[in-house]
């Protein structure tokens, strides 16, 4: 495939995520504007963050007045799982990309469009990220311009509806593989229900959702891992579907 071709792909891909960031980033922008945040302010606040949970924590600290240092703290905490994310990405990109591409799609590492990406077979290609993020950032944007420029432009019902693409995304990535998988239906399930777990339970719900899902991740994925490897004939066939990395496969053949 061409750069084009493999752009187009992430930018057809990237489209469900575009239509639930616009609902997001609409409240985003209402909640700015109620801070007191100027149109250029809160589309570059977007345009350089791309952080739901960071942004809306950010609005709260602005209004609160807090330093810069607190500040940066909370997003540190906040976002730490995007280094979690960016270590699995940086095991399907080419080894032979430039690295300056490793920049660029670490800019735009976030829960839906990691989600789409790492589950892309073969190699990643950098301009098939780059398709993904352009979509999905404008959307980001442009949802934080109308809901800034005015509250009203949207319907809530409208809103609502864009919001459940997110949602919908998700299904459409993890149903497939869960149905021809059991070990990893039952990781999907169990995360889940881990994840209502910390939401419910006096004390674990204290901790911050960045943190929330680094620590499942490492527990479920660790323990799935260590008691369901993937065995050589499995491995064999990923291989033969192109669905690993030259970095796996040398790994891999070195052990």
């Amino acid at each position: 495939m061409t750069r084009r071709q493999y752009f187009t792909a992430g930018f057809k891909d990237g489209i469900p995520i575009c239509l639930g960031y616009i609902a997001v980033s609409f409240t985003f922008g209402i909640m700015a504007k109620k801070v007191g945040i100027s149109i250029f302010d809160a589309v570059l606040i977007s345009l350089t963050n791309v952080t739901s949970a960071g942004q809306f924590a950010g609005l709260s600290l602005i209004a609160s007045t807090a330093s810069y240092i607190e500040m940066a703290i909370t997003q540190l905490i906040i976002n730490l799982r995007y280094c979690l994310m960016s270590c699995a990405l940086s095991q399907k990109i080419d080894p032979e990309a430039p690295l300056i591409h490793r920049f660029f799609i670490a800019y735009g590492v976030t829960d839906e469009i990691f989600g789409v990406t790492v589950c892309k077979g073969g190699k990643l290609s950098p301009f098939y990220s780059y398709g993904v993020i352009f979509i999905s950032v404008f959307g980001w944007v442009f949802g934080t311009f109308l809901g800034i420029l005015s509250g009203n432009i949207l319907p809530a019902r409208v809103v609502s509806a864009l919001s459940v693409a997110l949602y919908g995304m998700f299904l459409a990535i993890i149903i497939p593989p869960a149905r021809n998988n059991r070990v990893l239906a039952g990781v999907v399930v169990i995360s889940m229900a881990a994840s209502l777990l910390f939401d419910k339970t006096p004390g674990l719900r204290n901790i911050s959702s960045g943190f929330r899902i680094i620590i499942i991740t490492l527990i479920i994925a660790g323990i799935a891992a260590y008691f369901f490897p993937v065995k050589e004939d499995e491995y064999d066939e990923l291989e033969e579907a192109g669905e690993l990395s030259d970095s796996t496969k040398e790994a891999h053949h070195e052990s």
